[in-house]
């Protein structure tokens, strides 16, 4: 491809930049060049600054891209944002405990988080809020169902993958698993949960959502020394977040019925 050369017609020269931003890979060059010559010749910039101002808008646009694929990959079941969390709602959540953990720096250190409440009280919020700012800020998130997770595991044992499967959820940055303790598990089931814990030990962050106290988690590991060793591995220097009884739906649902009566 031969490069334009001076006194080159504004034709030839879009022909050229759309031609070596398709060599190069550079799309969003390619199709906002115009759009920014055009501003950057009546703000008067200089050479360098509507270089600098080109090269940023692909790297911004790039940065976009990237943080849409990641949680894409991360599988949560719908958008939430930290910023559409309402803490005069729940005042049971610190709005500085969360803005700290949006940081991830508990992810870059491999610690677990533990968001417990009840039903309605924004634990799956916050988990998908929180695992999406990771996925943002460059971490490999992947996002779970507790039961969902159990029945991966027990289908792989029977087809002898369990150690691949194990080591697949081993390799993402942070493991966000969702509504345990909503239902029992069975020896086989926690034992394999278990393992996948113990493979992100103090290397890898867990995040969990339950509607269990720790001390209720009994009924979900009916086994006492395997409850408590669960326990043990996602509470060791956890980050907990108490989300509390009161309802944020339920409230939010008769506060509607009352409206909808005036």
């Amino acid at each position: 491809m031969t490069p334009p050369r001076r006194g080159v017609t504004d034709q030839a020269a879009n022909a050229a930049v759309d031609q070596a931003c398709r060599v190069l890979r550079l799309p969003t060059i390619r199709t906002r060049f115009g759009e920014i010559a055009d501003a950057a010749e009546r703000e008067q910039l200089t050479y360098r600054g509507f270089l600098a101002e080109l090269l940023m808008t692909e790297c911004d646009d790039r940065g976009r891209r990237r943080s849409e694929r990641q949680i894409k990959a991360a599988g949560f079941p719908r958008a939430k944002w930290l910023a559409d969390f309402d803490y005069t709602a729940n005042p049971a959540v610190n709005p500085a405990t969360v803005n700290t953990l949006a940081s991830c720096a508990w992810v870059r250190a491999g610690e677990p988080l533990c968001l417990i409440g009840d039903s309605g009280t924004g634990k799956s919020h916050l988990l998908i809020a929180l695992g999406s700012a990771a996925a943002i800020a460059g971490f490999r998130v992947r996002y779970v169902l507790a039961a969902k997770l159990v029945n991966e595991l027990v289908e792989a044992a029977d087809e002898k993958q369990l150690n691949k499967t194990i080591a697949r959820y081993g390799r993402v940055d942070l493991l966000c698993i969702d509504e345990l303790g909503y239902m029992e598990l069975d020896r086989q089931g926690a034992e394999l949960l278990f393992q996948v814990l113990t493979e992100r030990e103090e290397k890898s962050s867990v995040a969990i959502a339950s509607n269990e106290s720790f001390s209720g988690w009994t009924k979900t590991f009916t086994d006492p020394r395997l409850c408590a060793a669960i326990v043990d591995r996602l509470t060791f220097g956890a980050n907990i977040i108490e989300t509390g009884t009161d309802s944020y739906r339920l409230a939010h649902a008769r506060q509607q019925r009352q409206t909808t009566a005036i």
